[in-house]
């Protein structure tokens, strides 16, 4: 089932198949951030990857609890969009030598990823509401909240010293 295909006919179909989307990405997010971590050379980045990573299998944890509540079965369905961001990350991170050049373009791949989630999320929240399902919303918030602060933090750490160093 894909966006803008007949499988998605009414908001909870869009819901479930959103949920899916997220789900699968916050696995496959999980399954890189390690990379990130080990090719990450400035010390408070590399912790803050690490510190994701953690929060992120939380958010798994979390989207399976929704899956719970709303009564559907936990999956993810596959997500071209994530799986090509997180693609050209590693494309991106396999051509620069510069380790202080690294860290940038390992910053700007990461908030392209938050924003992914940050859309993604709101969307979810937006719908669970919609749909009289202030339970998934709760939990849904908690993750978006999650995702803000660290793409906060990963501006702060570019604008503050990282791209300075890149420069």
């Amino acid at each position: 089932m894909g966006f803008f295909t007949k499988d998605i006919k009414t908001l909870n179909d869009l819901f479930v198949h959103t949920l899916k989307d997220i789900y699968y990405a916050e696995q496959q997010i999980a399954k890189n951030l390690p990379d990130m971590v080990e090719k990450a050379t400035d010390p408070g980045l590399k912790n803050g990857f690490q510190t994701h990573l953690s929060e992120t299998k939380g958010q798994i944890t979390r989207l399976e609890k929704v899956f719970q509540m709303h009564g559907v079965e936990v999956q993810g369905v596959d997500c071209p969009a994530i799986d090509g961001i997180l693609q050209e990350a590693s494309d991106v991170a396999g051509d620069v030598d510069d380790k202080q050049v690294l860290d940038a373009a390992l910053i700007a791949a990461a908030q392209a990823v938050e924003h992914y989630e940050i859309t993604r999320y709101g969307t979810l929240i937006a719908c669970a509401k919609m749909l009289g399902r202030e339970d998934c919303a709760s939990a849904l918030q908690q993750n978006l909240d999650e995702e803000k602060a660290t793409d906060k933090k990963l501006n702060t750490m570019a604008l503050r010293s990282v791209n300075q160093k890149a420069a």
